[in-house]
């Protein structure tokens, strides 16, 4: 139960850009690239894992997951989009992010559209999921372990850790194919509309 809450620990689930953290000036790509590696480089798996690189960002917009950039420079809400997509981009497809995306693009882009607003919901509900998780993986240990405890094996501690990677997969893979499927629901909606 400790080595799950020092797992936990070292997570960084915390890390996130918040409103205040985002400069009120527009930034450079060089930019960029430094402030979402100051705020997720705890969250890093190993040090040659990159956060964010300029190829990265490059290919957001040929993909066009963000509305155009003026003058080689990135707005604020163009880092909230970012920030969204960086989230994102470890569960959807390019593809998904930008239908995701595509009416907030739109209507932020137009002026039409409280972008601010809507990422700090997004901030409140992170944080609640945060909580949940914990909740969530701490109760999973507790019924791995009465599941291992049922076998008779000598390793039990590596059967254990196993069975809990195994859990947290399905409820990951779960979660994604919720995901997806709002995905697939937003585009019908809005193939809807456009007729």
């Amino acid at each position: 139960m400790d080595q799950i809450q020092e797992m936990i620990d070292k997570l960084g689930l915390n890390n996130q850009i918040t409103l205040e953290e985002i400069p009120q000036i527009d930034l450079y790509m060089d930019q960029v690239i430094q402030l979402f590696e100051n705020k997720f480089s705890s969250s890093k798996r190993n040090e040659d894992e990159k956060v964010l690189t300029k190829t990265m960002i490059n290919n957001y917009a040929k993909g066009k997951l963000f509305f155009p950039i003026k003058n080689k420079k990135y707005s604020k809400e163009h880092l909230i989009l970012i920030s969204l997509i960086y989230q994102l981009k470890g569960v959807l497809s390019i593809n998904d992010i930008k239908e995701t995306l595509f009416k907030i693009n739109e209507k932020t882009s137009m002026k039409q559209f409280h972008l601010e607003g809507f990422y700090e919901s997004y901030l409140h509900v992170a944080s609640n999921n945060i909580e949940n998780f914990k909740e969530d993986v701490m109760e999973k240990s507790i019924d791995v372990k009465n599941e291992i405890d049922l076998l008779e094996d000598p390793e039990k501690e590596d059967l254990q850790k196993i069975l809990m990677i195994a859990s947290l997969a399905n409820m990951s893979n779960l979660y994604r194919r919720a995901a997806e499927k709002l995905v697939d629901e937003l585009v019908t909606g809005q193939k809807k509309k456009e007729k």
